[in-house]
């Protein structure tokens, strides 16, 4: 097929085990466009229900595709230590506007073992007083570990909310060296 063909619809996803449970991530020719949190079957069957609605073609497992290998791997060195920073294409077309102009400013501005808190995200993107929006953005991140949305704290040094569940983004704080390991 040529480039404009069949094969850049194509939309291939994989489930990855991971410290903070099962992760399924999901690729189109652009990049990797959605990692989801607890990928058990019905969450899987869920996820790829939504892909397709709002991607318009049907998304299929297919965990040795090219379009994720990278993805795989670099998400395994992540979760392994070996991997502070994620080199990435990714594909937006799941998020817009205001959201994704706030989520590429954390994924560009926001390192590996920092934080960042709500309001300032905000004022990063020249919107001050919008940390109540920037909170909406990381609840919309169709990219969560890759895009670091679990860096995102409140100013008075609370944790703040999480798609994933408050055990999963102390998980990952903790891998990244911002919060103790948890006892048990």
């Amino acid at each position: 097929m040529d480039s404009h063909g069949q094969d850049e619809q194509r939309v291939v996803w994989a489930v990855v085990g991971t410290g903070i449970g099962p992760l399924l991530l999901a690729a189109t020719h652009a990049g990797l466009v959605n990692v989801v949190f607890h990928a058990t079957d019905a969450v899987r069957e869920r996820a790829v229900e939504r892909l397709a609605a709002r991607l318009g073609t049907e998304p299929v497992e297919d965990p040795a595709s090219p379009l994720l290998a990278e993805a795989i791997r670099q998400v395994e060195a992540y979760f392994a230590g070996e991997r502070h920073d994620f080199d990435l294409p990714l594909d937006w077309s799941l998020i817009s506007g205001f959201n994704r102009q706030v989520l590429r400013e954390l994924a560009r501005g926001v390192p590996y073992g920092t934080v960042v808190g709500y309001g300032d995200l905000a004022g990063r993107v020249g919107q001050p007083g919008g940390a109540q929006a920037v909170g909406a953005a990381m609840g919309a991140n169709p990219l969560p570990v890759v895009v670091p949305c679990h860096r995102v704290v409140e100013s008075d040094g609370g944790i703040g909310g999480f798609g994933g569940g408050l055990e999963t983004k102390r998980k990952l704080l903790a891998l990244e060296g911002v919060l103790p390991e948890p006892l048990f």
